[in-house]
Formats: C-alpha cells, sequence, structure tokens
C-alpha cells in the first residue's frame, strides 16, 4: 500500500472519529453526568439530518441548514425533556431504557410520514465541493471541514467544562447532586441544559454526515452502537476519553478494513484474504473493547473527581 493511500485512510479514520466524538460528546454528558440511559441518541442524530437535508434542498444553503438544525434540535431537546424524559431521570435504568427504545420507535415512523421510506440526499454548495492539500495529499475539502467542525467543538466541551462557572456546576452535579441542590442550585434546570445541550450534538453529528450518507430512516442505530463503545473505551462521563477514544475507534475501523486484505494476502490465497479481511476487520472495534473492559473496566481516562 502506498503512503499516501495510507495517509488518505489515516484522514478517512480521523474524520470518522471526529463525526463519532460529535455523537459521544453528547451521549457521555448526559449518560456520564445525568445518570440518564438514553437509547434515542440516534434518532436526534437521524433527526438533525433530516432537517438539515429539507432546508438545504428548499434553500440551498449549507449555512441556514447549520442554523436550522442547532435551534431545532434545541427546540427538540427541550420539548422531549419537559414533556417525558424529565420524569424519568429519577427512575431505574430499565424504565429509561424502555421508554427511550419507544422513541427510537416513534421518530422511524415519524420520519417514514413525514420524508417517506426513501433517502433524502443532501447536496453540497460549490464553496465546499472542492478539495485541499493536507500533508500533500489531495483530500475532499468537506470531510476535512468535518475534522475542523469535530476539534472546534471538542475546544468548546473542554472550555465549557473546565473553564466555566457552568462547567463548575456541571463537574459538581456529577459527584454529588443531593449536596449541589442543597446549596441552592437548580438540579432540574442544569440537566435540561446538559440534555439539550446533548440534542444539539447530536444534530450537528446528523448535520455533518447528511452529505456524505444521505438522510434516512433508522441511521441512528447502527451508529449509536459505534457511539455506546466510543463510550465505554474512553470512560463514562468523560469527554476527554470520549474523544481519544473516538479518534482511536475512527482510526482502528478504517485501517482495519484497508490494512487487512493486504496482510492477509501474506499467509492467505487472495480469495481467502480478500473474504477475511473486511470480515476481521469489522471486529475489530468490539476485540478493542472486550480488551479494555478486561483490563480497566472503567474505561482508558476515566473521569477524576475530587
Amino acid at each position: 500500500m502506498s503512503t499516501t493511500l495510507l495517509l488518505v485512510q489515516a484522514l478517512n479514520g480521523l474524520q470518522l472519529g471526529i463525526l463519532l466524538f460529535l455523537l459521544a460528546a453528547g451521549l457521555t454528558l448526559v449518560f456520564g453526568i445525568m445518570n440518564f440511559i438514553n437509547l434515542a441518541h440516534g434518532s436526534l442524530y437521524m433527526m438533525g439530518a433530516f432537517i438539515a437535508a429539507t432546508v438545504f434542498r428548499h434553500t440551498g444553503s449549507f449555512l441556514l441548514a447549520a442554523g436550522a438544525v442547532v435551534a431545532g434540535m434545541a427546540a427538540l431537546g427541550l420539548l422531549l425533556d419537559r414533556i417525558a424524559l424529565a420524569r424519568l431521570y429519577p427512575r431505574e435504568h430499565l424504565d429509561q431504557v424502555l421508554a427511550t427504545f419507544g422513541f427510537i420507535l416513534f421518530f422511524n415512523e415519524l420520519t417514514r410520514i413525514l420524508w417517506g421510506p426513501a433517502p433524502i440526499s443532501m447536496g453540497l454548495p460549490s464553496w465546499l465541493s472542492g478539495t485541499i492539500a493536507v500533508l500533500g495529499v489531495t483530500y475532499p475539502l468537506y470531510r476535512f471541514l468535518i475534522i475542523v467542525v469535530g476539534l472546534a467543538v471538542a475546544a468548546g466541551c473542554y472550555v465549557l467544562i473546565h473553564r466555566t462557572r457552568l462547567g463548575m456546576l456541571i463537574r459538581a452535579g456529577s459527584t454529588d447532586r443531593m449536596m449541589v441542590g442543597a446549596l441552592g442550585v437548580n438540579i432540574a434546570r442544569l440537566n435540561t441544559l446538559l440534555f439539550v445541550l446533548g440534542a444539539v450534538l447530536a444534530g450537528v453529528a446528523g448535520l455533518m454526515a447528511g452529505p456524505i450518507l444521505s438522510a434516512q430512516t433508522g441511521m441512528g442505530e447502527p451508529i449509536l452502537i459505534l457511539t455506546l463503545v466510543v463510550i465505554v473505551i474512553g470512560g463514562i462521563g468523560s469527554v476527554r476519553g470520549a474523544f481519544l477514544a473516538a479518534l482511536m475507534v475512527g482510526l482502528v475501523d478504517t485501517l482495519g478494513r484497508a490494512l487487512l486484505p493486504t496482510l492477509l494476502r501474506a499467509a492467505l490465497p487472495p480469495s481467502a484474504a480478500n473474504a477475511a479481511g473486511p470480515a476481521i476487520a469489522s471486529m475489530l472495534i468490539y476485540i478493542v473493547m472486550a480488551l479494555v473492559l478486561a483490563l480497566r473496566p472503567q474505561g482508558l481516562f476515566p473521569v477524576r473527581h475530587g
């Protein structure tokens, strides 16, 4: 395999990892800090993709689509929290799992009713359709934009959690919710804010994935599984862990699919290598997760309290 192809695949792995981080950041905040299991997080990602595709098809503006996604997902997250989810926060995890699984079914049927069963493609404006030179190789400009947006979100999450008063309250609430509430902090409002932030991040992930994957019913479930793998590897509740684990998962998955068939040809016939390579590559991230659970059940980068 040439160095150029290897570098392109590494950039593709970085882009996948960044996309996973956009989802994992919101989910790990909700799961790790609020102690709320939201299986419908992938559905929020799907709704973001549909909103973005619809606005872009009617306006032709990617920036208007981005603004509509942020506003629409904030409103949807607030609506879900106020109508249904706020009552589930103090409940057991089994109740949360069953309720949010029901929301998966609801949102899948909602997209079929509103947009039909066929995927909706989302194009790109001319200013995002070109290529850019990265480390001496030609790379699609839009995929590079995904990397930049993800890094900006990661920096924003770090500043929010470690450099603001709101972040101080979030960290304190994750350590001792009862004490923070006793000091006069409105825990219910803090939970709502966190859930809305998670919904917006999921919608932004759907916006960035729309031009690559198209918006289609059920697109949230496969990526939700990858997102949960990221959270388990990185450490539940750790945004830093979600970022590093997402990059690891993206690189392992992409480079594994690119390199394994070639490597296996040294020991197997070409036909067997071509068949076994993709199959083993699809299992790599789950093998990595199993090893992490065996050696460090708390994740590679767990939250440090105190």
